[in-house]
């Protein structure tokens, strides 16, 4: 993951076009599953991509999934040149483009920003589900960009001194919405990562932090748990002290991880905000406000800000408390899923 993954989506939002970013570990089917349900023009990609110290070869996945009948939508590929001779590539005259060159060349013809509707779709999402064909979740501009704003504003108590790191990858949701496009609109200083959090070693997150001083840290329960199998060793070597925000996302997290993240992380200092939200949603939805409410190691916070969630029985009767049953949305919010792609009748009944 490189800065220039969200240089080409803001440049996308800039001129109107939709653009929808695939999770560079995906292989070639998976690939061009999106690019034919979406009927994609363009592909931008690299030469390689490092990590672990190996060369993970993208202009080649590409490639491979560009020689597919389903591509044949494709007429244009760029391709930034990261890795070097390091990557063995070949250009295709006519398709493939340098990046480099493509950036110099629209410099003279950049101008002011396409001026679209408030419901021209930003970006198409695909998500696998458990089962099935992989569905494009359509986000609009203006209302996933208020959604992303206002929750980044609050749920991190962003300010104009904070080094804001979320660790995701930006081809997920939280990469789009808790990397680039939430707290950039914000002024954020945002850093990101490109490689695994154990290369070279288990203290890479530690000392990136020590390092460039980050101040909010926004990650998975999964890596968190990851981090306590390997003691406290490794974050006691750094500096941890610039940090004053912890936050989780992705899935539950355990009271015993809860409790290791605030203790040897964050100092037992740090307010954690536990997140819920989903593809669907676009934004946080359920979250511990940091100084506005008790927390609860293992438990989500309360509904942000114009959320009204219930808790119905199948038959969307309301349940009574203490008993189980399935969590819905009671009224519409700014960020959500307005439909997917090219399937309005799979949305409704889905």
């Amino acid at each position: 993951m490189v800065p220039e993954a969200a240089v080409a989506m803001l440049a996308c939002a800039r001129i109107g076009a939709i653009h929808t970013v695939v999770f560079g570990g995906f292989a070639p089917d998976a690939l061009v599953d999106r690019i034919e349900d979406c009927q994609a023009k363009l592909v931008i990609t690299q030469d390689a991509g490092w990590r672990r110290g190996k060369v993970l070869p993208l202009k080649q996945v590409v490639d491979d999934a560009l020689a597919k009948p389903g591509a044949k939508s494709v007429e244009h590929c760029v391709v930034l040149r990261r890795v070097g001779e390091a990557a063995e590539i070949t250009m295709k005259e006519g398709r493939d483009h340098w990046w480099g060159d493509v950036v110099v060349a629209g410099r003279s013809a950049s101008g002011a920003a396409e001026v679209v509707e408030a419901e021209h779709p930003l970006f198409i999402l695909y998500t696998s589900g458990s089962t099935g064909k992989p569905k494009g979740v359509m986000h609009t501009s203006a209302g996933y960009l208020v959604g992303t704003h206002v929750t980044t504003k609050y749920v991190f108590d962003l300010r104009d001194d904070d080094v804001y790191w979320c660790t995701a990858d930006v081809g997920w949701i939280t990469g789009h919405s808790y990397i680039v496009y939430g707290p950039l609109s914000n002024g954020a200083t945002c850093l990101m990562y490109e490689g695994a959090p154990n290369h070279p070693d288990w203290g890479r997150f530690w000392q990136i932090i020590e390092r460039h001083g980050v101040t909010i840290m926004y990650t998975a329960p999964t890596a968190i748990r990851a981090f306590m199998r390997q003691g406290v060793e490794w974050p006691d070597k750094y500096d941890l002290s610039s940090l004053r925000l912890l936050g989780t996302v992705g899935e539950p997290i355990n009271p015993e991880a809860w409790m290791w993240y605030r203790r040897v992380i964050g100092g037992d200092r740090c307010p954690i905000v536990d997140t819920w939200w989903q593809t669907e949603t676009g934004g946080v939805m359920l979250t511990t406000l940091p100084g506005a409410a008790a927390t609860k190691p293992g438990s989500t916070g309360l509904p942000f800000f114009g959320v009204e969630p219930a808790i119905v029985d199948e038959k969307g009767n309301p349940v009574p408390a203490d008993k189980g049953g399935l969590l819905v949305m009671k009224r519409p919010w700014p960020s959500m899923i307005r439909t997917i792609w090219g399937d309005d009748d799979r949305f409704k009944e889905q």
